[in-house]
């Protein structure tokens, strides 16, 4: 398993960093542009594209989160709970699960681009 995506936990905050320059990670986005021009795959697009797929996969995952989206990364954070702890490993795993299996992410694409809220 790569790096491209890791939890911790800090003072307050249970967090979920994704590194979107990961080699990986971009190769996956430039797909991701291809099958909808309007996926420009920064940190504030994969926000939109995590905020539709997890309304529709995994809702509870987005109970309590918040997120930091930059041009290179994109974070989610909860406030530091076991419960939240749990989700925050949950989205890790989620995370790596479709990055090493990316014609999950390439299907969602084609069913949903145009449901999620590009940047």
């Amino acid at each position: 398993m790569s790096d491209y995506a890791q939890t911790m936990n800090l003072e307050k905050y249970t967090e979920v960093c994704f590194y979107i320059e990961d080699p990986k990670v971009m190769e996956i986005g430039g797909k991701m542009e291809e099958l909808c021009e309007e996926a420009y795959m920064n940190g504030y697009n994969w926000e939109a594209f995590f905020n539709c797929y997890l309304a529709q996969n995994e809702p509870e995952l987005l109970e309590g989160m918040q997120t930091d989206p930059e041009a290179g990364m994109y974070v989610a954070y909860y406030d530091l709970t076991p419960e939240n702890e749990a989700k925050a490993a949950k989205f890790n795993e989620l995370i790596h699960r479709l990055v090493e299996e990316p014609e999950l992410l390439y299907d969602f694409m084609r069913e949903h681009a145009w449901d999620v809220e590009w940047d």
